[in-house]
Parts: structure tokens; C-alpha cells; sequence
């Protein structure tokens, strides 16, 4: 990727910030068509090995890749302000939701202003599909193995299980054609691969179990375990969710989880800022400014180990057919989450019609997804105005 300016950088990421709807699949369609498509930053290869770099490791996997498109861009103050300004806006919205909530009793209901915005944000993930698989899929046993992915996601297995299949099978199945075209002399000279481990989930686990009330210290310490390990969706969040603050210390009931899940889902920005809400609710301002620190703050580290390492081994035949892998199989899982999205986005013939006509300009790449959701957005609002 060629460099560019911090300022370039954090002003893409408060764009994406403020329009990100639909979750992860949503945020990487808008964030490959603002940097692939319109700015010409980086190609789609380039775009996916990022992508299947942030899918490898625990956290909030469409923060991760706009972090690493951030240090790519603009280094370590890039990746700075492409986290800040992507996580910004929701932590603005979601502490004014949750503050409205601590002072009213009940959820904010957010959830009718998206009417018109899902069936956009779906036609948005179609059209980022169609492109980065032209990339990924380079054969019939690479579109037979994302399908597969696919309906493995759909059927209910774990996106990690599917990350991790997907890259063995790939790797091992290159390795098997370049021998049987090569006599293996090509491994002389192959740079040595590295193994690395980055410390922290045990320890953390130990230390947030020990945690009895709710301190900052500990709230930290929680949120702090729940970013280093978690991988998936916010409904794989609510899970964890659970088991760290209702059913363990009893900071939450399941009535106040579920809201503050839902505020994650429906706001812009990342599903993650579900922390925010919940610091909140427990222990006001500060609260909800650590719970915020500790989620998010693993990704920040973790990025740029990953590239270092990525960097250093990715000539490997081996590591470039499991990054391979793990590219088609983050194709296929956001494949499953687009299908997902789109069964509860079309519910009546306006909604269907919505996303037609999204889809027909997404695809026609001569309307900025901004406005799509914006226009969706109006609909929605309109739809509701009437009586």
C-alpha cells in the first residue's frame, strides 16, 4: 500500500464511523469501497490478506482491518486514528443511548429507524462479495469451498472452526499441486517460517475471575479478557457477555444484557461499543470509558504483531495457501451473515423493493454507498412519519 496522511486517514474512518451500519460484513463492504474502489490505495489482494489477517485473531474483526488499513496507510499515528475515529462516533451515540436509559428505564427504540437502511446495507455487502471474490475464488475448488464455508456458517458451526478449515484445506491442497507440477527443489531457498504466541487470555481470565464488584479495576479487567478472546459476531459477544456479568458478579440482569446488545446492533460503528453501554450502567462515565478501553484495546496491539510477523513469513508457500484459506472462508462467513441480514431486512414489498433498487446502484459503482444509506435511511423515517 503506498502512504499517505493521518489526516486522510481519520477523516475516511469519522466517515465510517457515522454511516456503518449492518455490523462486520457491512463495515469491511464500506471500508474495501472506500479504499479499493474509490481512493485506489490498495488492490483487492492486498485488501483481502489484510482482511484474513484481522479474521485470525480474537477482537472485532472490521475494527481490526480498519486499524491495520490505518497503520498501512499512515503507520503508527494512522493506526491510531483510524481506531479512534472508527470507534468515536458510536461511543458518542451509544453513552447518549445508554444515559437515556439510565434516565427513563427502558431501551431506546432504535430499531424502527433501520427499516429503510438493512436492505441498503445488504445490497452494500452483495456488491463487495461479487468483487472481492473475483480475487479470492481463483478456481471451481476455490467457489466449491467458500460455498461450503458458507453453509457450514449457516448450519451453526463455529467461524473459528470454519477460519481454521478452510486454511488447512487450502494450504494442503496448493502444497499438492505444486508438487506434482514441481520435484520439490523449489523449497531451497524458503525462508524460514516462524511460529509466534501473543500472551495475555489465560492470564487475563485468571486475573477478571478474580474481580467480586464492580470497580473500574475490575470492569477493565472483564472487558479487558472479552476483547483478547472473543471471536465473532454480537450474538457470540452476548454469549460471553452472560457468562462475565449476569450469571458470574450480577452487575446485569438478562433484561439489561439483551438491551445493551440490541443499542450495539443498531448504532453505527462497531457491535463492540456494546462495552460502552454497559460501563455505563454499572459504574456511569468512567465506567463506560474503560469498558471501552479494555475491549478495543487488544486489537490495537495486536495488529501490529501480526503484520510484523505476516510480513516476515507470507512468501512462504505454506502461509501464503493458509492465508488463501482463511481469505475465501472470511468470504463465505460474511457469504452466511449477508443471507442472515437479508432475511430480516425484506419484510414487506418496500423493503424488497429498497433493496432492488440499492443493489442496481451498488453494483453500478456511480452512487457512494454514503448516500444509499442515507436515502435508505429517509425512507425508513418517512415510512414511519406517515399514519
Amino acid at each position: 500500500m503506498t502512504r499517505g496522511s493521518v489526516g486522510e486517514v481519520a477523516r475516511l474512518f469519522l466517515k465510517l464511523g457515522f454511516i456503518g451500519f449492518g455490523g462486520p460484513a457491512a463495515h469491511i463492504a464500506l471500508m474495501r469501497e472506500e479504499t479499493v474502489r474509490r481512493r485506489r490505495w490498495l488492490d483487492d489482494q492486498e485488501f483481502l490478506d489484510m482482511l484474513g489477517a484481522a479474521s485470525i485473531i480474537p477482537g472485532p474483526s472490521s475494527t481490526e482491518l480498519g486499524i491495520y488499513l490505518g497503520l498501512r496507510r499512515a503507520g503508527f499515528w494512522g493506526l491510531l486514528a483510524a481506531g479512534a475515529c472508527f470507534i468515536g462516533p458510536a461511543l458518542l451515540i451509544v453513552l447518549g443511548l445508554a444515559w437515556l436509559y439510565v434516565r427513563y428505564g427502558q431501551a431506546p427504540g432504535g430499531q424502527e429507524a433501520l427499516y429503510g437502511i438493512k436492505p441498503v446495507v445488504v445490497a452494500i455487502i452483495l456488491q463487495a462479495l461479487w468483487a472481492l471474490g473475483r480475487t479470492a475464488v481463483k478456481g471451481p475448488p476455490f467457489g466449491v469451498l467458500g460455498l461450503a464455508a458458507a453453509a457450514a456458517y449457516l448450519g451453526g458451526a463455529n467461524p473459528v472452526a470454519v477460519l481454521a478449515a478452510c486454511s488447512v484445506l487450502v494450504m494442503l491442497g496448493e502444497r499438492l499441486w505444486r508438487d506434482s507440477r514441481h520435484d520439490g527443489s523449489a523449497a531451497e531457498g524458503r525462508p524460514r517460517q516462524q511460529l509466534f504466541f501473543v500472551p495475555g487470555p489465560a492470564v487475563l481470565a485468571g486475573a477478571a475471575a478474580g474481580a467480586g464488584k464492580a470497580s473500574l479495576g475490575a470492569l477493565f479487567l472483564v472487558f479487558l479478557k472479552i476483547g483478547s478472546i472473543v471471536f465473532g459476531s454480537g450474538y457470540v459477544l452476548l454469549v460471553f457477555l452472560r457468562g462475565e456479568l449476569v450469571t458470574g458478579p450480577g452487575w446485569l440482569t438478562d433484561q439489561q444484557l439483551l438491551d445493551a446488545v440490541a443499542v450495539g446492533q443498531f448504532t453505527p460503528g462497531p457491535v463492540f461499543t456494546t462495552a460502552t453501554f454497559i460501563g455505563y450502567l454499572v459504574a456511569g462515565l468512567p465506567g463506560a470509558l474503560v469498558s471501552t478501553a479494555g475491549v478495543f484495546l487488544p486489537a490495537f496491539v495486536l495488529i501490529p504483531v501480526i503484520d510484523r510477523v505476516l510480513e516476515q513469513v507470507k512468501t512462504s508457500p505454506w502461509v501464503r495457501g493458509a492465508l488463501d484459506g482463511i481469505n475465501l472462508a472470511a468470504l463465505g462467513l460474511m457469504a452466511g451473515v449477508s443471507l442472515q441480514l437479508g432475511r430480516a431486512a425484506i419484510s414487506d414489498p418496500l423493503t424488497l423493493a429498497i433493496g432492488v433498487a440499492a443493489t442496481a446502484a451498488a453494483f453500478s459503482g456511480r452512487i457512494n454507498p454514503a448516500w444509499l444509506i442515507l436515502g435508505g435511511a429517509a425512507i425508513g423515517l418517512a415510512k414511519l412519519a406517515l399514519p
